[in-house]
């Protein structure tokens, strides 16, 4: 296999969230020319570049995504290079009875876009799995950012926040963790299952630093606001959290590598 360091399509050094995530992803992968691959909720294209200048052009690489401005943008990148390599906007829920099978399936940051019925989403992917391939998914599990949401949950008890609380503990309870995981791949009698979990510390400081961290805003603080019906009531509260980040730094996500093998 070629060093990244002669790569065309390396992972990408400025991209802090699906670059970790994907890193470790390949630490499980296993990878190599001619490969068919069938890359899910591939976002701008990681890892789904990196995966098809691996497998190389007697391989085939097809990364699907809901988002069509997410497919319409790895495209623009793509432009007429690695013709072997398709973005196509599709549903991984629903995927057509007609997909054909594929070496390797991978989704990268892609078990959270399962709901609600996760195990069912697992096993329409398995089912487009060849005899003696792989799956290979990376999520946040259970755990991540805990420090922050034990201060949260604290600061909702001692306010007196009760409606709140609870639609937030809904929202953790939503998040599976690495044992979870592994059952997906059990159940659907998987062999060669690996659940690992790898630390990934996100830094940032107090106040707007912390309310509109790229890695926070737009996805797990959103939790927190999505469970106030008072949306000024939430801003003064998530306020007063920012300001006491030095309490519950470091932030710690779990980046969870979940790999199973079909039966030959």
């Amino acid at each position: 296999m070629m060093t990244d360091r002669a790569l065309r399509w390396p992972l990408p050094k400025h991209d802090y969230w699906s670059t970790p995530f994907a890193e470790s992803l390949l630490l499980h992968l296993d990878l190599g020319p001619g490969l068919r691959i069938l890359d899910v909720a591939s976002g701008h294209g990681i890892p789904a570049f990196y995966l098809a200048e691996h497998v190389g052009p007697t391989g085939q690489v097809l990364a699907l995504d809901l988002n069509q401005h997410q497919v319409a943008r790895a495209r623009a990148i793509q432009g007429s290079q690695l013709p072997w390599l398709r973005f196509d906007c599709a549903d991984m829920r629903a995927l057509p009875a007609d997909l054909p099978t594929f070496d390797r399936i991978t989704g990268n940051l892609s078990v959270m876009f399962f709901r609600p019925k996760r195990v069912e989403a697992v096993r329409g992917l398995i089912e487009h799995l060849t005899p003696g391939g792989q799956i290979v998914l990376t999520f946040p599990s259970l755990g991540t950012f805990a420090s922050l949401w034990q201060r949260v949950d604290q600061e909702m008890v001692r306010r007196s926040l009760p409606r709140e609380r609870a639609r937030f503990q809904e929202y953790l309870a939503e998040r599976p963790s690495v044992h979870e995981a592994r059952g997906w791949l059990e159940s659907q009698g998987l062999e060669r299952i690996e659940a690992v979990e790898y630390p990934l510390e996100v830094a940032t400081g107090p106040g707007h630093e912390f309310l509109y961290h790229p890695l926070l805003r737009g996805g797990f603080l959103d939790d927190v606001y999505e469970s106030f019906e008072d949306q000024n009531l939430a801003d003064q509260f998530m306020t007063g959290i920012s300001e006491e980040v030095p309490r519950f730094v470091p932030l710690i996500a779990q980046r969870c590598v979940l790999s199973g093998w079909a039966g030959a």
